[in-house]
């Protein structure tokens, strides 16, 4: 745990129902803004909501709607120099993460000083020049609350992070009308990487009490309300659960990190485009498993706020009832937990391996530390 830390948080958030309506007063004073999206959310008619309030708010807008699920940095470089020709006061992003990330992006790009792949060496170049509102249509990523932003370099076919406390975000809509109508398929990957965030950040090197607070909550909040949220689209109150455990969890990665779940799943979505939450949740259970010797009394203390009901367990006993329902969570939403469908090859474990060990950044928040034969093992669970 570390022994200095401190909270990183975007400036104001608002939650609950008809929270959408603050866009009112966040809009006052503006003439022109840019919505950031993509044509999913677009022709799903998510995007009427928001843009309604931009309309009666009589302020103009572009839209920019061609944005890529998990983009390269030159297709993010794109849309950057496109929205650096608009002049607008205020970027809107609606969607999941891949939306967020390109609009952070783009508040530090409102500039020709530096570009994306300048900012992939040297991150601290980053300079905000445009406030920024982001509107999640899903509860997972966490986006609105981190300072990072994930983009594939296609020349290494891995995703990489570029984080600078600059990114983070000025204004934060968590309305829970916008993941009334997810897909199911869609809402339980996204829903498993918050799960993801929350017991990484808790369990990482660089977990302290402020991250703790929230990783803790969104692991309360997430593991009692998941199921319910993905199978049920009227169950209102488990998604604006899970809106706010996204933000909390995203908070958390904020103020810690994630750990070698992130770091050996990089690859798997950089290489092979697996689903950024299903690669996670692949990962997830031989992450946690390796993890747990290292983990045990986090994992009892994750039990005593998650579970409720026996505290007269022992630690062990704790611990393995965390790991069960970990598991458990993964096979009622039906989320892949091997690399079989995705016809990812034995031959390239060395490749993997070697992706996958390059994510330092992350691997060292790892309690348990990771070798190359770690690794190694940790990926031949899935293949």
């Amino acid at each position: 745990m570390l022994d200095k830390y401190n909270l990183k948080m975007p400036k104001e958030v608002y939650s609950g129902v008809n929270s959408l309506d603050k866009m009112k007063d966040i809009l006052k004073g503006k003439s022109k803004v840019v919505i950031f999206t993509d044509k999913g959310i677009a022709n799903s008619g998510l995007l009427e909501i928001p843009l309604q309030y931009v309309k009666e708010a009589g302020v103009s807008y572009e839209l920019l709607d061609d944005l890529k699920v998990e983009p390269s940095c030159d297709e993010v470089q794109e849309v950057v120099d496109r929205f650096k020709t608009t002049k607008a006061e205020l970027i809107i992003a609606v969607g999941g993460g891949s939306v967020m990330d390109t609009a952070k992006l783009a508040s530090v790009l409102f500039t020709n000083d530096y570009t994306v792949r300048d900012l992939l060496s040297d991150p601290s170049k980053a300079v905000k020049n445009i406030k920024t509102l982001m509107i999640p249509t899903t509860a997972g990523t966490g986006s609105e609350a981190t300072p990072n932003s994930i983009v594939l370099v296609p020349e290494k076919q891995m995703k990489v992070g570029i984080v600078n406390d600059e990114m983070i975000s000025d204004y934060v809509i968590l309305d829970a009308v916008m993941i009334k109508k997810l897909p199911r398929k869609i809402a339980a990957a996204t829903e498993i990487d918050a799960l993801s965030h929350a017991i990484e950040c808790y369990t990482s090197n660089k977990a302290n009490p402020f991250s703790n607070m929230f990783a803790l909550e969104a692991l309360d909040l997430i593991m009692n309300n998941i199921e319910e949220a993905c199978n049920n689209p009227e169950a209102m109150e488990a998604k604006n659960s899970m809106m706010i455990a996204s933000f909390y969890a995203g908070v958390a990665i904020a103020t810690s990190g994630t750990t070698a779940v992130h770091a050996l799943s990089y690859p798997l979505g950089g290489k092979y485009h697996v689903p950024h939450g299903v690669s996670n949740a692949i990962m997830l259970m031989p992450v946690m498993r390796f993890n747990e010797p290292m983990c045990r009394e986090l994992f009892a203390k994750a039990y005593d706020r998650v579970s409720r009901s026996n505290p007269s367990l022992t630690v062990e006993e704790k611990s393995k009832w965390m790991l069960n329902r970990l598991q458990e969570i993964l096979v009622n939403l039906d989320i892949p937990t091997n690399l079989k469908e995705y016809n990812v090859p034995e031959s390239d474990l060395d490749i993997l391996v070697e992706s996958g060990m390059e994510v330092q950044r992350l691997l060292v928040n790892n309690m348990r530390h990771v070798t190359h034969e770690d690794a190694r093992a940790l990926y031949l669970e899935v293949l």
